[in-house]
């Protein structure tokens, strides 16, 4: 299959694109920088430039495509109404192309998004939360509502945390935050979960979803249920040798800024439909034992932050 891979340069998708091409694929992955390019072209892939925001390069790829995997997502929560308006449109621009073909597309998401925090949440749950207050929600009802039109969408409900060597998403920032404040701090009794993957078994999620994954599917890219954030605060403070503390809610502001608003969130996240829909196995190291490795310690220390 020929897939057009948007975000391939990025965290998830410089694993998605060397999973896709080990397992017999070809990738014609978009580019929005030098570097980017470069990275895709020495990994294997052929390269598109632009960007999600370039809607002709989008309809360009997904013309020259067997299926879509769509990552790229503009990761700034001082603009969040507004990314989450240019990945729809970057959706809906994918969509019309592969409208009535029956080809797959597939989208990253969030179980964070789900706001269930009374029970593990399943792929059949729909989100109670306002997709305007967490508007990522708006990317993929627009991706599910392609089903309808002859597109064989999946949607990737990726855990708050994919981890590995090379992570700089939420658990780096936490580890920032304990090493800036000198204490690993959670909030409350700490008993609230975050979900979590790693980056290889969430490529091998993308390429399974995109080979098997039935039109309208929600999947769940979480494999562990959750973990205590209290587990997560004592691992970090053992690590960088700094006391481990309770916030109060009302604290959590001021020690974890724009975090704040995910830190006490509790998720947990069922697998099992994923599992047994498409016979994906999760097989790479678990968060823990990746905080365990060290490394999310080292890059700190090699920053000199």
């Amino acid at each position: 299959m020929r897939v057009f891979v948007t975000g391939g340069s990025g965290w998830i998708g410089s694993a998605v694109v060397p999973e896709l091409l080990s397992n017999g694929h070809s990738v014609l992955a978009q580019a929005r920088s030098d570097a980017s390019a470069a990275a895709l072209s020495a990994a294997g892939a052929e390269v598109l430039r632009g960007d999600i925001e370039d809607l002709a390069s989008l309809r360009a790829g997904a013309s020259e495509a067997d299926g879509v995997i769509h990552l790229a997502f503009i990761h700034d929560f001082s603009r969040y109404a507004d990314a989450a308006r240019v990945d729809v449109a970057a959706i809906e621009t994918i969509g019309a192309v592969l409208e009535g073909t029956n080809k797959p597309l597939s989208i990253a998401s969030g179980v964070l998004l789900l706001g269930i925090p009374d029970r593990a949440a399943t792929e059949r749950d729909e989100p109670r939360i306002d997709p305007q207050a967490f508007s990522r929600v708006l990317g993929a009802q627009a991706a599910l509502a392609l089903a309808s039109r002859g597109v064989r969408t999946s949607v990737v409900r990726l855990a708050p945390t994919v981890h590995g060597k090379g992570d700089r998403g939420f658990i780096p920032t936490i580890v920032g935050i304990a090493r800036q404040k000198g204490v690993s701090a959670y909030v409350g009794d700490g008993s609230n979960r975050w979900p979590a993957i790693h980056r290889l078994d969430a490529a091998t999620l993308f390429r399974l979803a995109l080979e098997k994954a039935p039109a309208g599917s929600n999947l769940h890219g979480t494999a562990e249920e959750g973990i205590p954030m209290r587990e997560i605060a004592e691992v970090i403070g053992r690590h960088l040798n700094v006391p481990v503390v309770s916030l109060a809610p009302d604290e959590a502001p001021e020690h974890f800024g724009w975090m704040a608003r995910f830190i006490s969130i509790d998720q947990r996240s069922s697998n099992a439909v994923t599992r047994e829909l498409l016979g994906w196995n999760p097989t790479h190291r678990t968060l823990l034992e990746d905080l365990e490795a060290g490394y999310y310690f080292e890059s700190l220390v090699a920053k000199g932050g």
